[in-house]
């Protein structure tokens, strides 16, 4: 015998509900960075301006699209690559198809110099 419409519409807002839950509760146990920009210049300088340049404002094109300009308020207004967790994720594995490397994959910087990283780029971000 078949569910019932009504039961099978029960059982998948029930997945839906929690699919979500399980989300919150992941973007809520990912705090934002709290790193020291001054640390985190030390390391961008070091590592990140051939290709995101000394000011932020990107533009090199390595392979697939042109690094970000950190220093233009359409980039901050992204909702998915303005978040901490993004710059974590691709500063953490890289992303292959851009040319990002993997610093954290690669031993090359701990979580701290992540969250120091990202706390600098943060100042790149154009004051309202």
């Amino acid at each position: 015998m078949k569910p019932a419409p009504l039961v099978r519409g029960i059982a998948a807002t029930l997945v839906v509900l929690t699919v979500a839950a399980a989300a919150v509760a992941w973007s809520a146990a990912t705090p934002p960075a709290k790193g020291d920009p001054a640390l985190g210049k030390t390391i961008f300088t070091k590592n990140c301006v051939v290709c995101h340049k000394a000011d932020g404002s990107g533009g090199m094109k390595l392979t697939g699209n042109p690094t970000p300009n950190w220093k233009d308020a359409k980039t901050w207004a992204d909702p998915v690559r303005a978040k901490d967790d993004y710059f974590r994720d691709c500063i953490t594995n890289g992303k292959v198809k851009s040319g990002m490397v993997a610093w954290g994959k690669s031993g090359q910087l701990k979580p701290a110099d992540i969250d120091n990283v990202i706390a600098y780029i943060k100042t790149f971000k154009p004051k309202k």
